[in-house]
């Protein structure tokens, strides 16, 4: 399958960091994956994975907030962005070993390792698989675990944007991602999410639906020791405040915080808070 060309370019002047270093490592099996990275010497060192069908550049107006108080990674994960494009199968343990690979080729031993949706999803296998490589987790609208029918619902999305397009969803995503209220008076991030989205590879996004539709980590909850927030929006239906609550009450000593009006993609919708929270958990690690 082809992609999908964008209605019009995306603005991404925007969406750069200018402080940034556009880089790639070619993973362990072999494929290539880029990230960008905003150096800060000595601060804590964070990883941020984005959400199904985005990039790295989901997270710049959180890495803004961040700017120079963190060392900060954002990668494109497999079959998104710039990062290699292979048709999958898919799995979680190899987003989370690409994660180790870039970790790995800057020599950081450790991170805060953190994502939203997908990247949430990642995050939580990577601390599973390296524990000792986490320092802190950040969960953000995520889940273990989409529930019993998620094969045949994933199955069912990433047929419809086969039989009719990526287009075809970005209704039904626009009102997932974002408050009523959100997407009136941020139009233009609201574009940059829609033109992010339809020019995702169709096989690639089918490999990762399927992926997403097949994982179940509840059973690594109990293991897991280091520092873990839990945010999720009021607002969520994708993964709703039920989930984030399993999250909770599955990680021993994790908060959770519940953003109020906030929907699925609350490090867009609310980064100064996500910062803030992500800062604020980087820092107990650190001290």
């Amino acid at each position: 399958m082809q992609n999908e060309k964008a209605a019009a370019p995306i603005d991404s002047a925007a969406w750069e960091l200018p402080n940034a270093s556009v880089r790639n490592v070619r993973a362990r099996d072999g494929g290539l994956i880029e990230f960008v990275h905003a150096p800060s010497a000595g601060a804590p060192r964070m990883v941020l994975v984005h959400s199904l069908a985005m990039t790295h550049k989901f997270w710049v107006p959180v890495i803004r907030e961040l700017a120079g108080k963190v060392d900060v990674i954002a990668l494109d994960c497999r079959g998104h962005g710039a990062s290699e494009k292979n048709p999958g199968p898919y799995s979680l343990e190899r987003f989370a070993d690409d994660v180790a690979d870039i970790m790995g080729a800057l020599d950081w031993t450790s991170a805060l390792v953190a994502g939203a949706s997908m990247g949430g999803a990642v995050a939580l296998q990577f601390a599973a698989r390296y524990p000792d490589r986490t320092s802190a987790l950040g969960l953000i609208d995520t889940t273990a675990w989409y529930g019993q029918t998620a094969p045949q619902d994933w199955s069912k999305r990433a047929e419809a944007a086969a039989s009719k397009g990526l287009h075809s969803l970005t209704d039904f995503q626009q009102s997932r991602w974002f408050s009523d209220r959100f997407r009136q008076d941020n139009p233009e991030i609201v574009r940059f999410c829609v033109d992010t989205f339809v020019a995702n590879d169709l096989d690639a996004y089918a490999a990762t639906c399927n992926m997403l539709g097949g994982f179940d980590l509840r059973h690594c909850l109990k293991d897991l020791a280091m520092p873990t927030a839990v945010i999720v929006g009021e607002e969520d239906y994708a993964t709703p405040v039920a989930m984030a609550e399993e999250l909770h009450k599955g990680v021993r000593g994790s908060t959770l915080e519940v953003i109020r009006e906030g929907r699925h993609l609350t490090p867009l919708e609310h980064p100064a808070l996500i910062a803030d929270r992500l800062y604020s958990l980087a820092r107990k690690t650190s001290s």
